[in-house]
């Protein structure tokens, strides 16, 4: 069926048991190229040379970076297995996503574009391949998904759906060839509103239909109404009141009802108002408005920042391996901004095509759905508009500027209370976005958001301990910078993550929904 990579679970190497195949829980990942036989068709050589690049460069490093294994490449897909459902979806999502990056500049017949499924599943384990009905509806389901989609069964979406913070849009119950019973099948949207956008513009769609049929109804009776005075007229003017004409000769309808034109209704006079008259010459020169800035006009503001004189502190903690060793840093005096970058902070980068993308929401919401790329160009465009040194801080800085001078768990002490940062569990109802910056109190540094709210990347490349960072608060970077750190634990998450101590690690161009930053500002 293709050729085998990288295929390691368990010893495998040695046969198994006579009368016995090893079996095992594991969630499967199958991809297949869309329209792969007509790029064959139209460049034979070179899609062969593009999708083995794509393998080589994309689909096994993220299977690899998210603990799995590519069992077999076929041609035209790949099927991987991984001990988590977790990792799996992330897996996938990754390799959507950087395919569309790859595929902006080509036009769309020339895309390589995958179609991915997901199932957990009991298979059967050889050394070589997987097999087992695990496998089939992993198959099945990668069969209906549309091209750069990824497809879950039901059993994912169980074991996900409160841990990968993503939109999912239920297809219902699927029957899928040589499979038994109906497959519940899920579509994953990375960005975790977009189900709701998807069926905002249904019911938008509906609405607009039903509005379209109402006002021909409305037309209608409209005509019928206007249409009836030069009814009546003809009547009374062809017969007279002594006694009935039995064949009347049609007379001109009166002048008012012949040149009468209908109203418009009241939704189109709403959606089409009739224009204002003109004011007289002397009444606009003497009070006509001034005209309204134009946006471009309006004042650039920079982010606030709060200036933080230099110091050492213990950085890391016990509570988790990733944040050991717990070790001495000294950081140099720096400036950080008073809170996560804003919606309308970010769309001033938009606006200024420096950015990648426009951002949806309020303007004080902080920004989200960022990849760490992403923040490094609004850092690179604020430091060209500015002509001043902003950045994004070092992960040292971070959690120097986090714990505002203290060494407790939280900032504010060692035990969690409710109000003082917007986590999952943190006293308030769990909410469907982050709340606006500021909501919370301020650190003894005067910072709001340290810790709940959105994560937010820094400057540093991923590493799973300190084992060897740096002591100067600079930035950790060089080797495999793959992925970058996040701090800050969003809303999505529980308490655990606002601690300042907390890290985490994401691919460094991938966006996020749960994703923001703060820009840093050297002196």
């Amino acid at each position: 069926m293709g050729e085998i990579r990288n295929f390691r679970s368990g010893n495998h190497d040695e046969p198994p048991p006579h009368g016995s195949m090893p079996r095992r829980l594991a969630a499967i990942i199958v991809g297949d190229i869309a329209s792969y036989s007509r790029l064959m068709q139209a460049d034979e050589e070179g899609t062969h040379v593009r999708v083995k690049r794509i393998e080589r460069d994309l689909i096994q490093p993220s299977i690899v970076e998210h603990h799995g294994a590519l069992v077999k490449t076929t041609g035209d897909g790949f099927i991987a297995i991984f001990d988590s459902p977790v990792e799996a979806v992330r897996c996938s999502i990754v390799i959507q996503q950087n395919l569309v990056g790859r595929n902006a500049s080509l036009p769309k017949e020339s895309r390589i574009e995958y179609r991915i499924g997901v199932n957990l599943g009991d298979v059967i384990v050889e050394p070589d391949d997987i097999y087992g009905d695990g496998v089939n509806i992993a198959t099945r389901i990668e069969g209906i998904a549309e091209p750069g989609q990824v497809y879950i069964s039901g059993a994912i979406y169980e074991q996900i759906k409160h841990k990968v913070v993503c939109g999912y849009e239920s297809l219902g119950d699927r029957k899928v060839k040589n499979i038994t019973d109906p497959v519940r099948v899920y579509r994953v949207l990375p960005d975790a509103d977009a189900v709701g956008r998807t069926r905002g513009r249904r019911e938008n769609t509906l609405i607009f239909l039903l509005g379209v049929t109402l006002l021909v109804i409305a037309s209608g009776v409209l005509w019928y109404l206007l249409a009836q005075p030069s009814g009546r007229v003809k009547e009374q003017a062809a017969a007279p009141t002594a006694a009935p004409v039995a064949s009347p000769s049609p007379q001109p309808p009166p002048r008012e009802a012949a040149t009468q034109t209908p109203q418009p209704s009241p939704s189109l006079a709403a959606s089409s108002p009739s224009p204002a008259p003109a004011p007289s010459a002397s009444a606009s020169s003497a009070s006509a408005p001034s005209p309204a800035p134009s946006p471009s006009a309006t004042p650039f503001r920079e982010p606030e920042m709060i200036a933080i004189r230099g110091g050492s502190f213990a950085m890391g903690s016990n509570d988790d391996p990733t944040e050991r060793p717990v070790h001495q840093v000294t950081v140099k005096p720096f400036s950080i901004g008073k809170y996560p970058v804003t919606v309308q902070e970010w769309n001033e980068c938009a606006a200024a095509k420096a950015c990648g993308f426009t951002a949806i929401g309020k303007d004080d919401a902080p920004i989200s759905n960022v990849s760490w790329t992403d923040a490094q160009q609004y850092a690179a465009w604020l430091a060209r508009t500015t002509k001043k040194s902003y950045r994004l801080p070092s992960e040292a800085e971070w959690e120097y500027a986090a714990r505002g001078g203290t060494q407790t768990k939280y900032w504010w002490g060692d035990k969690l209370q409710p109000g003082m940062a917007g986590c999952k569990d943190c006293g308030d109802l769990a909410a469907e976005q982050p709340a606006k910056v500021g909501s919370f109190k301020p650190n003894p540094f005067g910072l709001h958001d340290m810790g709940g709210g959105v994560d937010q990347w820094v400057e540093d490349c991923w590493r799973r301990t300190y084992q060897g960072a740096p002591g100067d608060g600079s930035a950790w970077t060089g080797g495999d910078c793959s992925s970058h750190v996040l701090r800050s634990g969003s809303w999505k998450n529980d308490s655990r993550y606002v601690r300042p101590s907390n890290r985490d690690g994401y691919d460094t161009n991938v966006r996020y929904p749960t994703h923001g930053f703060r820009v840093a500002l050297s002196p």
